[in-house]
């Protein structure tokens, strides 16, 4: 969503975008999401215990995924040791945080088509801020993964690299 806004060109493809929240959501993203990372960052010494089941993945990943015990102990492993590693996660988070909200685009103003992908059970960013996203963005064309978490690439990964190929192309 910001390369319209920083002048980038072409198609774009959000998967549940922040920045579209009320001054609670952002309040109940911002402590629950650092609680989240300062979390993964302690467990890592017993990470391949809790990823190795599905109770663990339950536990772990409910926040993210809607069916987090379906991930494999594979995926969530490599995921939650690339969270803890990013060395961009603290910023990304900041400026989620402590950042401007989406200004949006009216219509006819974006350099391609914008679709916005939203997971129907997403628990970090909720699915009523879609329709703010809408408003906002009026020309997106806003798509629903019906059975994913805020992570549509663990819970619909084929959907999702659909979404992005027919988006971008």
């Amino acid at each position: 969503m910001h390369s319209s806004r920083h002048g980038g060109g072409g198609n774009a493809v959000a998967l549940d975008p922040g920045g579209f929240w009320s001054d609670g959501e952002l309040r109940f993203f911002h402590y629950t999401l650092a609680a989240s990372i300062k979390l993964v960052r302690a467990l890592q010494p017993v990470m391949p215990a809790l990823t190795g089941s599905a109770v663990g993945r339950t536990a772990l990943l409910s926040q993210f995924s809607a069916r987090p015990w379906a991930l494999s102990s594979e995926v969530a492993l490599h995921e939650m040791r690339a969270f803890a590693r990013a060395s961009s996660l603290d910023d990304a988070f900041h400026a989620l945080v402590h950042g401007p909200r989406q200004q949006g685009a009216p219509a006819g103003t974006t350099p391609g088509r914008v679709v916005i992908g939203w997971g129907s059970k997403d628990k970090v960013t909720l699915p009523r801020q879609a329709a703010r996203a809408q408003a906002l963005f009026p020309a997106a064309e806003l798509h629903w993964f019906g059975r994913s978490g805020h992570f549509p690439h663990w819970d619909a990964p084929d959907e999702t690299v659909d979404l992005v190929l027919r988006s971008t192309a």
